[in-house]
């Protein structure tokens, strides 16, 4: 899925907490705190305190729409903070882990802290008058209130058995509700929004906890447009028709798209479909250990500009994934991040020719130590018109 977008899926107050997947490896939280605890010297801080909600499920196991994690220079001094509301979740998704249960995270934080020590917040997710208050607050309990960026979400790039698993299992339901999708529902006079709303339900009926994003399904000319929201238009003979969807298993996002044709396909469209098929098999080519993002964007890019197509690459090529849909690394032009081995990212290269159509194929992938990644979306790549 091209550009920015929210993640949805996660539990509110009132719904059941679901506990470990019986089916799915264990995550080990402990040690993702553990490696947290290791850097939190360099960033200059003593202890962490950490509200954005991906990160705070990524630390805990916790998924409710209130919490933050307490990162201590000790296991002994880790905390989960919430509400009342959530004291049954947090025992269930958070086992083993103490327990705070209240609406003041910062006076927790600052009473585990000793006057003189620093208190690392997240700048990115802190709104500026929370940090001007929570400053103005560390100053009164003696301790220093410093923001810190991205310490989270770099220890996230590189996933875990436990996280790979659960991207796997949302790809596999993704492609196969995708595939159900183009054999049993795609039609001509069928809209849009009827083909987003069965894809998405049907999700759901696969064992899916929900959409990874709201999908996108553009027919005609619409599939010019990168992130159409599907209408009301009903799909025609000679329409090209790109879906792009993700299944969500456990918080973590699936991210496929296909680009299929009802009853034919003129011959300018067939042209940009072999060029961006082509382009993204050269960009997932790319996608090995030690590469920089940036190289696999390149990849893409070069491809399309040598077809004469570059002008209407309008978008990165992809972007890292996980529990959320849109995380590092970035997957664009210059993009500096060295790729490692266990890094989950999109291959995503499309074309947009205004007012006729456009292609875009993608596939989740996930890096090897050694050799080509591992394709977690295994729906056919080659041009289908679909009768």
């Amino acid at each position: 899925m091209t550009g920015a977008h929210g993640a949805h899926g996660v539990h509110e107050a009132g719904t059941q907490p679901a506990g470990p997947r019986p089916d799915l490896p264990v995550p080990d939280h402990q040690s993702r705190r553990d490696r947290l605890r290791a850097d939190l010297a360099g960033a200059g801080v003593d202890l962490l305190l950490v509200t954005a909600p991906a990160n705070v499920r990524w630390l805990s196991g916790f998924s409710g729409s209130n919490g933050q994690v307490l990162i201590g220079p000790e296991p002994g001094v880790d905390l989960l903070v919430t509400d009342g509301r959530y004291e049954h979740r947090a025992a269930v998704e958070a086992a083993g882990l103490p327990l705070a249960l209240t609406r003041a995270p910062l006076e927790i934080a600052l009473a585990a802290c000793e006057r003189g020590q620093r208190l690392g917040v997240e700048a990115v997710h802190l709104a500026w008058a929370d940090a001007t208050d929570w400053v103005e607050q560390g100053e009164t309990a003696g301790v220093e209130v410093r923001p810190t960026r991205a310490l989270v979400e770099r220890r996230r790039v590189v996933k875990d058995d436990a996280e790979i698993a659960r991207l796997a299992r949302a790809c596999a339901l993704t492609v196969e509700a995708l595939e159900w999708l183009f054999a049993e529902v795609v039609a001509v006079g069928r809209s849009e929004r009827d083909l987003a709303t069965a894809l998405e339900r049907r999700f759901v009926d696969l064992g899916a906890d929900g959409v990874a994003f709201a999908s996108i399904v553009a027919s005609g000319p619409n599939a010019a447009v990168p992130h159409h929201a599907p209408s009301d238009r009903r799909l025609q003979v000679g329409d090209v028709l790109t879906v792009d969807c993700g299944a969500l298993v456990d918080g973590y996002h699936a991210d496929c798209t296909r680009t299929v044709a009802l009853g034919h396909l003129d011959d300018r469209l067939r042209e940009v479909y072999a060029a961006v098929e082509a382009a993204q098999a050269a960009g997932r080519a790319a996608a090995v250990a030690g590469a920089r993002a940036g190289d696999v964007d390149a990849a893409c890019r070069e491809h399309l500009t040598a077809a004469g197509y570059g002008d209407r690459f309008v978008h990165g090529t992809g972007h890292g994934v996980g529990l959320d849909i849109h995380e590092a690394p970035a997957v664009g032009k210059g993009s500096p991040a060295t790729l490692a081995p266990a890094t989950a990212l999109t291959v995503e290269p499309g074309v947009y020719l205004p007012g006729v159509g456009g292609v875009r194929i993608e596939d989740t992938i996930v890096v090897t130590a050694d050799g080509p990644p591992t394709i977690l979306t295994t729906a056919p790549r080659a041009l289908r018109v679909l009768s």
